[in-house]
């Protein structure tokens, strides 16, 4: 992140910036007449120049609308956008539409030079005794910074000639009636004051991810991939444990040893640990990503087109990775375990073939059918190496199928678990988060498709019910332990920009883990 995010209490119409940006709700503007307060002030500030403006372009506030102009000297800002944020009401819809207009906001300003930027919004009011309105606020002020750096984001490394963000400061714009009126200025100021941080954060991390997903698979091999969670194990004070071919084959994990036979790269088998003082011994939590450094779909081998964004089928140790990096700064009070299994499906001379018989480490046989469904053969390894440390949950992430992009779309990804509980705290984290998940069927009359007739499992189970097929042959390898799997081979990737997500990596994942064990996090302190 190249600018500083921070929090001020200060009058939209005082506020001194390039580029000052309204998130308003749809309504703002109706029947000619200006309706939100802060509109209103800088309407007549500038002559009634806005209400014209918003006449002439039909600006009402739905999302994705904006209205850019000149303020002529007649406001402290030099520039005014006018950002819709439509008519979300619920509360975790709404808090998207601002990351999403902080984002909108910042590209605004990269395209018009600007360093500063400051951002206002609707800010919420206690909508009952019950609710914390500086809670609420403080929601939203994570939001927008977290919109403001996503939106900043640009993997432009290979480029000789790259788009300068001149941006140096973005101030989100508070009142601070509230911090006053609850006798806590100080702290209601410095809660929102963390808030931003912690999203200005979380977007880091989410931007380490997309970096790793967007680099050539020539550049992130499985032993680079590996030294990078070094390099964050470092940075933030995470224990890490890196496993070379002899070790995993001590470890018996043959399935994944099947899947890396066919490349001259070494496998890697990564932990990350994040372990409080005086709490080794609490049930830990167990994160675990597919690491496919490059998937060509082995001697099942892929099209050409199928292979051209196959760099990224490491996207869900990507989000491991950078959920882990944020760890230490939620500070749960029970270990926190990071896992993957890096290595490459290459076809070869010495490749898996169709028609072998692999033992895992947890003695289950699979019969290979399609050397193409590989990512559950080097998952099933490592969740049962993380299943082995007796975690209170396991939450895997891969980009595991494309039935279920085929199911879901491009968007949102599969949430499948054993465990109801878990489910719903995945959900209301995605909520929060602003990702998009689906809860996903695990018919136990559907394992008689991947039942083979010389082994205990095949590792396909057909066309029909692909992404179904694929979580139920996990759910072999994870016991009883509580577990949820995310396919997220839709949302890893984009083909196009959609709102603060680039083409490209997304970070899918990270956000939503971040928030999960911050939750999980607060309920058992």
């Amino acid at each position: 992140m190249s600018f500083n995010t921070e929090v001020v209490f200060t009058k939209p119409l005082a506020h001194s910036c390039d580029l000052l940006a309204v998130c308003v709700r749809e309504g703002a503007v109706a029947g000619g007449k200006i309706v939100d307060a802060h509109l209103s002030d800088l309407d007549r500030a500038l002559g009634t120049l806005l209400r014209t403006c918003a006449g002439q372009e039909e600006f009402t506030g739905k999302e994705g609308q904006q209205l850019a102009l000149h303020t002529h000297a007649k406001i402290a800002a030099d520039r005014l956008l006018v950002l819709g944020l439509g008519n979300r009401n619920d509360p975790d819809r709404l808090r998207d539409a601002l990351r999403a207009a902080a984002a909108r906001a910042v590209k605004a300003a990269r395209s018009a030079g600007a360093r500063s930027l400051g951002l206002v919004w609707p800010q919420p009011e206690a909508r009952s005794q019950k609710e914390d309105g500086a809670g609420e606020l403080a929601r939203d002020v994570q939001a927008l910074a977290e919109g403001a750096s996503l939106g900043a984001y640009s993997f432009d490394k290979y480029k000789k000639e790259k788009k300068q963000l001149k941006l140096a400061r973005v101030q989100i714009l508070a009142r601070d009636e509230r911090a006053k009126r609850r006798g806590g200025e100080a702290s209601g100021r410095a809660a929102l004051g963390e808030a931003a941080r912690l999203g200005a954060r979380i977007a880091e991390a989410t931007a380490l991810a997309r970096d790793l997903v967007n680099e050539p698979a020539g550049r992130i091999t499985p032993k680079e991939l590996a030294a990078r969670a070094r390099d964050v194990a470092r940075e933030h004070g995470l224990q890490v444990e890196v496993l070379g071919q002899a070790q995993i084959r001590k470890l018996e994990m043959n399935l994944f040893l099947g899947v890396a036979q066919g490349s001259a790269e070494e496998p890697q088998l990564v932990r990350l640990s994040y372990v409080p003082r005086g709490r080794a011994s609490a049930k830990p939590v167990a994160l675990v990503g597919k690491a496919i450094t490059f998937d060509s779909g082995g001697l099942s081998l892929k099209t050409a087109q199928g292979m051209e964004n196959m760099k990224t089928d490491m996207a869900g140790a990507a989000a491991v990775i950078a959920a882990m990096s944020l760890v230490p700064e939620i500070a749960p009070p029970f270990p926190v375990h990071g896992f993957f299994g890096a290595c490459e499906n290459l076809p070869s001379a010495t490749a898996y073939k169709p028609g072998d018989v692999l033992v895992g480490r947890n003695g289950v046989s699979v019969e290979v059918l399609n050397t193409d469904a590989e990512g559950r053969l080097v998952l099933g390894d490592v969740l049962t190496w993380a299943a082995e440390r007796e975690p209170a949950a396991i939450v895997d992430l891969a980009t595991l199928t494309g039935a279920i992009i085929v199911a879901l779309g491009p968007w949102t990804a599969g949430l499948f678990s054993n465990d109801e509980a878990l489910a719903m705290e995945l959900q209301r984290a995605a909520g929060a988060a602003g990702e998009s998940i689906w809860r996903m069927p695990l018919p136990p009359e559907m394992v008689e498709l991947i039942k083979s007739p010389i082994a205990d499992l095949k590792n396909t189970g057909g066309r029909f019910g692909g992404s179904i097929n694929a979580a139920l042959f996990l759910q072999h390898f994870v016991g009883k332990t509580p577990w949820a799997h995310l396919d997220i081979a839709g949302p890893s990737s984009l083909e196009k920009e959609k709102g603060y997500n680039p083409r490209g990596g997304t970070g899918t994942g990270v956000r939503l883990l971040a928030e999960w064990l911050r939750t999980r996090a607060a309920q058992s302190s």
